[in-house]
């Protein structure tokens, strides 16, 4: 008899011929049985891993992980910070619809004071409780849920196991790691291990034991949700010997910051302590697919690994360089939105294959169940598609992708909402009411605005996103009356004079020989 897999391999490639239905697959099909690992890295840009282009990272697992099955090569986060994008997969929807659209814990309305020209929208703070996340779906199924990592989807009673996750190894209200990246966590919902035990590799443990762990006919969805490579930014001694000896690409007398609008930006991949962080993070992975493959499951088993924004080239610990993407985290360009996005399913997916087709997090909840053989159900994955067709090498038909972000990042992101429809791209800037229109495939950068030279297609599109944007009733930033161009002026200037040139020095610092964090390195030696 012919294996589940084989028939839907069959079905895809008919499909793609056009020999059969687009629904044809679907009919009668039952649980797969198929394996779900979903691995979700923090902060992590597409530009850092290797397969992408970064030629001062080592990603070797990751490389081979996006070379085994499809690499979409406009994937994006469904927000430019965690919170709203981590909510967007659990539930299938854009941030716009569920309503979590910063960071929780961010500051709003009032409580926001940076002399800014609007306050920042109100937002839910937990994942809503009357919807059905992926994991309280799967399990209704008869799947095994589990779940390990960074949460930061709500207080106490908003936690994974709250959500349909049936075991949960990390996961809570915070997004950075309390107690750093070595041992001990301080972490409610982990165990401390052995002192300097890495964080990173200690997540990736526990998937694996609970990918052995399953019986052979009982389906499984691990969701590992790690919280590198977000700050604070930290390896080990060996690590950081390792990249600082490694040649840096910067150019002898070239800055590696520059102001780009609102703050400084990074634009080179070479800070020994972020690549020694990414090796790490590259081992753990290797940790779960190697677990996978000791069990002999491989063929039965999908992988997908993603990133929940772009990667940090501002703010925070300004990490990392996602050029040639315009910005980063927290940003309304390309760099603060774009993601990795890579799907395994042997038999469905062909290794080494590439699509184009813009996709984002909210449609892991469908696919995931298309992949399973389960009944679909739109009236919840609202704004996500199932990407089952282009995993088989056919098409989905065209849509607007949308961003809802009333809020400023401290990455130095604009409040603003993005709509991207074809090869355009329009961002609508909340403070003002301005415009901007790019070509996001032939000027990847974001260095052409188009709005004046198209202004009847700009002002559709703007059309289009606030017709959206009603329909689902979000909220706006209010003007903020306590705001002074003389104070805003002169934080830019404190940009210019005092912070630019604190970051070239102390970013230099990182490579000279004889620095140190301290004398155990973070925790990770005694």
């Amino acid at each position: 008899m012919p294996s589940k897999l084989s028939l839907l391999a069959s079905a895809l490639f008919l499909l793609g011929y056009g020999l059969l239905p687009p629904t044809a697959w679907a009919v009668d099909a039952g649980p797969s049985g198929r394996n779900v690992v979903l691995i979700l890295v923090d902060d992590l840009g597409v530009n850092d891993i290797g397969v992408e282009g970064s030629d001062f990272y080592e990603t070797p697992r990751i490389d081979s992980l996006a070379r085994s099955g499809m690499r979409f090569t406009q994937g994006y986060a469904c927000c430019q910070v965690c919170s709203p994008s981590r909510a967007s997969i659990q539930l299938g929807q854009f941030p716009a619809r569920h309503g979590i659209t910063d960071y929780i814990g961010a500051a709003s309305g009032m409580k926001w004071d940076r002399n800014d020209r609007v306050l920042p929208a109100e937002y839910l703070h937990d994942l809503p409780r009357t919807q059905t996340t992926i994991a309280e779906e799967l399990v209704k199924s008869g799947y095994k849920t589990f779940f390990a990592g960074k949460w930061h989807l709500g207080d106490k009673g908003s936690w994974p196991e709250d959500h349909g996750y049936e075991i949960n190894v990390g996961g809570f209200d915070k997004g950075s790691p309390p107690g750093g990246f070595f041992s001990p966590y301080n972490n409610p919902k982990m165990a401390d291990g052995p002192p300097g035990e890495s964080l990173t590799l200690r997540l990736a443990g526990e998937t694996a034991k609970f990918i052995r762990d399953q019986p052979r006919d009982q389906p499984f969805f691990a969701m590992l949700s790690f919280y590198a490579v977000h700050a604070p930014v930290e390896t080990t001694r060996a690590m950081w010997t390792k990249y600082r000896e490694k040649e840096s690409p910067l150019a002898t007398g070239a800055a590696r910051f520059v102001i780009d609008r609102t703050m400084p930006v990074r634009q080179v991949q070479d800070h020994p302590v972020y690549a020694g962080m990414m090796e790490t993070l590259d081992q753990a992975v290797g940790v779960v697919l190697d677990a996978i493959d000791a069990q002999g499951i491989g063929d039965e088993t999908v992988v997908i690994f993603t990133s929940d924004n772009g990667g940090v080239s501002s703010g925070d610990a300004y990490a990392t360089c996602n050029l040639p993407l315009r910005g980063g985290k927290g940003r309304q360009w390309e760099g603060g939105i774009r993601a990795p996005l890579y799907i395994r399913v042997p038999g469905v997916a062909a290794p080494g294959s590439l699509n184009s087709t813009p996709v984002t997090g909210a449609d892991f909840y469908p696919t995931i169940l298309d992949l399973a053989g389960l009944e679909l159900r739109p009236q919840q994955h609202l704004d996500g598609v199932s990407l089952l067709p282009l995993l088989g090498g056919g098409e989905i038909g065209p849509r607007p992708l949308v961003w809802h972000y009333p809020h400023y990042g401290n990455q130095g992101g604009e409040p603003s909402g993005i709509y991207r429809e074809g090869e355009l791209k329009l961002i609508h800037y909340y403070e003002d009411d301005r415009v901007e229109l790019y070509n996001v495939i032939d000027d990847m950068s974001e260095q052409i605005d188009l709005a004046s030279k198209e202004p009847q297609r700009a002002a559709q599109m703007k059309q289009s996103l606030q017709s959206f944007l009603d329909s689902v009733s979000v909220k706006y930033p209010e003007m903020d009356a306590r705001y002074t161009e003389a104070a805003d002026l002169a934080k830019q200037q404190r940009a210019r004079e005092k912070q630019l040139p604190q970051l070239e020095e102390q970013h230099a610092r990182f490579r000279d020989a004889d620095w140190t964090p301290g004398p155990t390195w973070w925790g990770s030696e005694d």
